[in-house]
């Protein structure tokens, strides 16, 4: 993938990036490991964005 990418493209999959971690240990604690992984998370490999 290129270097030079326009703001609007960088700052979405810098988002993407960000959203794509895994549930906080509190998170798990507090909720009594209700919440072991996140609904959204995604690969790199299977899922793509859907516009970036």
């Amino acid at each position: 993938m290129s270097t030079h990418k326009p703001l609007g493209k960088k700052i979405r999959l810098n988002k993407a990036t960000n959203s794509n971690r895994r549930v906080p240990a509190w998170i798990m604690i507090k909720t009594n490991r209700r919440f072991t992984r996140h609904p959204k998370t995604r690969n790199w490999r299977r899922n793509k964005l859907k516009r970036s």
